[in-house]
């Protein structure tokens, strides 16, 4: 089998810039895992995927031209339906071999074997290796179907008869093992070793490959074109980074944007930009998102982050004189910019107080009413929320805050930018001269706004946020509206998440079960049972809860031994994981856990009111005495450790139960034929049991 490495090209017009990356790998993967699995690539072979806007390449190393033959063996029919009682084969038998081009005389190559518990013959073949002509137009074929386009078009092949369906029109195919062409086709091209470089730039209108690995060097050199997407986007950091210390200054960091910008040049050339200063009077976040957004411009920033009237551009062509590039953007991104600055002044003529009205008319939910009814819900809310926490001047900033926190919405700007509302809130409320914390919590309300999210920065902006989604959660299960699989429009499991994080990070003294209870009674729903609203609410957040605990390092018993007593306070789940994750290295953890197991397996079976006091004249045998002895210096010990905080010296001070606990179960039947023996046993293993789980359910540590 004679190795040599493999370059596959498909040449295209410009490809979807969103898309590039993730069509590049996909595309070389398929390639690679397709020849891989008919034995054409040997077990050191690698894939190298290329991806510029008009081309789609893959390098693999180590392609044989023809796989091993491999030996299989297929079932034919069980033995009793291919043979007859002679051991002649049967009508059955001959039709299936005739169907596989054997005659009758295949039979004595049969062989039999057991098929579970039946007998069943087998064919014995050799099956050929598949060729690399065959192989590969099976992989492209492969990798072209599995490639991830939403939405592909249809065009007609030169022959004006035939069309195809592609994600944008194919004009060249390379297929190159070594240096020899390999003879396959796709979307009516036949692979070749020629294509296309620059469109502008490139030396000769094509470029022929000479072999498989000369590719991406031939392309550089030749056809001005960097195929690596790794490549050119390290080249375009580079670039932006070398210009933007040229003045003293660095770019914005936008991974997205710099993989779009990446998909849209094939020899990045990078330019420097700038605006007038009279622009930077508007929000620097508006003006940052008008270049990022509608230019693909990378704005640059001064050492304290604050944005000047410089920029940057990644243009595809390198002039030796780029001022006409230079002035053609400039003069594009100016009327962006006059844009931002009128809506910015606009909007600036109305309070946010003004536009409060204008909220009823925008429907937030059928079943939930306007916006504005939804303002209404939110502020009674906050207001109640900021009376426990802080008091009445709380309560007060919180109430105006979540008053005027989505009346940008109706905003000009934000009618333009959606991804600034909050923020544009915030800089109108700063206009009008209004409290900080009250400007800042507008902004803040819809944090955290995902995974790994900032919390509001304030005590009211807190307020405002918990507020928010809390009547969001709640108002949409409250009629029903709850994820199921994975289909959650309303993003809930988010809305619960930002709820569980600020109630847990802000160490907010709120009982989870009563502020839901609270908040639910702000709707005038009253149709539903509100007692099961409350407890699916309660069990959706505890799943989300429990999912995220795990994800950040706790094991599954240690989730399930704090949430399984649903404490009242969820910012107190940290502190009880840690004492149980301190406790579980304890030598006695093992045993105390499974004697709790045991007591808990024990009171679950009584049927009767179990008392938890014990009558010291009932104890007749010595483990029991002792046990009750231990209990009496213990728990008064374990719950004052409790009710202090302290809960890891709490669990550690049950350590001093093991000896007498396991002395009980050995020597002590608790089932006693006398009734009142029993019971005063049960109330002894029930003062062991609340004197046990307090912090955590320590059942669900036993192994």
């Amino acid at each position: 089998m004679v190795e040599k490495n493999l370059l596959v090209e498909l040449f295209v017009e410009e490809l979807p810039p969103k898309a590039l990356k993730k069509l590049g790998e996909a595309f070389s993967s398929t390639l690679f895992e397709t020849l891989k699995s008919q034995g054409l690539t040997i077990e050191n072979s690698i894939t190298t995927s290329f991806a510029t806007p008009r081309r789609l390449a893959a390098h693999i190393t180590s392609v044989v031209g023809q796989a091993a033959d491999k030996q299989i063996s297929q079932k034919l029919m069980p033995v009793s339906v291919g043979l007859d009682a002679n051991g002649n084969a049967t009508p059955a038998l001959i039709k299936r071999l005739n169907g596989m081009g054997l005659d009758e005389a295949a039979v004595s190559q049969l062989t039999k074997q057991m098929d579970g518990k039946n007998e069943a013959l087998f064919l014995e073949v050799t099956q050929k290796g598949a060729t690399l002509n065959d192989g590969l137009q099976k992989a492209i074929e492969e990798a072209i179907q599995k490639l991830p386009i939403p939405k592909v078009m249809t065009y007609q092949l030169a022959d004006g008869w035939s069309s195809v369906n592609f994600v944008r029109p194919a004009h060249g195919l390379v297929a190159l093992h070594g240096s020899d062409v390999v003879a396959v086709s796709v979307l009516g091209l036949t692979a070749g070793n020629q294509t296309q470089g620059h469109r502008f730039e490139a030396v000769a209108a094509s470029v022929v490959i000479k072999n498989a690995d000369s590719y991406a060097e031939q392309l550089k050199t030749e056809g001005a074109v960097i195929v690596s997407f790794a490549d050119r986007r390290a080249e375009i950091v580079k670039q932006l980074n070398d210009a933007a210390a040229k003045q003293g200054l660095k770019p914005i960091e936008d991974d997205a944007l710099l993989d779009e910008v990446t998909a849209l040049v094939e020899r990045p050339n990078v330019l420097l930009g700038q605006f007038e200063e009279a622009y930077l009077e508007v929000p620097q976040e508006c003006l940052i998102l008008t270049m990022k957004a509608n230019q693909k411009y990378f704005p640059l920033l001064n050492a304290n982050g604050k944005l000047t009237n410089k920029f940057l551009i990644v243009s595809n062509i390198s002039p030796a004189d780029p001022s006409a590039v230079i002035g053609g953007n400039e003069r594009v991104v100016r009327p962006r910019l006059a844009d931002a600055k009128f809506f910015f002044d606009q909007d600036r003529k109305k309070t946010l107080e003004s536009r409060i009205t204008s909220l009823g008319k925008v429907v937030y939910h059928n079943k939930l009413g306007s916006q504005g009814q939804r303002t209404e819900r939110v502020g009674a809310i906050a207001i109640a929320i900021g009376l426990q926490l802080g008091g009445a001047d709380l309560a007060a900033k919180a109430g105006l805050a979540a008053q005027l926190a989505k009346t940008d919405l109706i905003t000009d700007m934000v009618g333009e930018f959606p991804e600034l509302q909050g923020i544009m809130g915030r800089y109108y409320a700063q206009h009008e001269g209004l409290d900080n914390e009250v400007a800042f919590a507008i902004e803040d309300h819809y944090k955290p706004r995902f995974a790994g999210d900032d919390l509001p920065r304030n005590q009211v902006g807190i307020v405002v946020a918990l507020a928010d989604k809390l009547e969001t959660l709640v108002g949409l299960f409250s009629i029903g509206e709850k994820p199921t699989g994975d289909k959650d429009p309303f993003a809930l499991r988010r809305q619960a998440l930002g709820i569980i994080r600020m109630l847990i990070e802000s160490n907010l003294p709120l009982p989870f079960e009563k502020l839901i209870q609270d908040v639910l009674s702000a709707f005038n729903n009253e149709s539903g049972d509100k007692v099961a609203t409350v407890q699916a609410i309660k069990e959706f957040c505890m799943d989300r809860l429990s999912v995220n605990l795990r994800e950040h390092g706790s094991t599954p018993q240690e989730v399930d031994a704090v949430l399984s007593l649903a404490p009242a306070l969820l910012s107190e789940v940290p502190k009880r994981l840690a004492a149980v994750r301190i406790f579980s290295e304890l030598a006695e953890a093992p045993a105390l856990a499974a004697a709790n197991k045991r007591v808990s397996n024990i009171l679950k079976k009584v049927e009767d009111e179990i008392q938890a006091q014990v009558n010291a004249s009932l104890l007749a045998e010595p483990a029991e005495i002792a046990l009750n002895v231990a209990l009496s210096k213990v728990k008064p010990e374990a719950d004052k450790l409790f009710e202090s905080g302290d809960y890891t010296a709490s669990l550690k001070a049950l350590a001093a139960l093991k000896a007498p606990v396991d002395d009980f179960f050995d020597n002590v039947m608790v089932n006693a034929d006398d009734p009142a023996l029993k019971a005063n046993r049960l109330g002894l293993l029930a003062i062991l049991h609340q004197t046990m789980n307090r912090v955590a359910d320590l059942s669900k540590l036993a192994s």
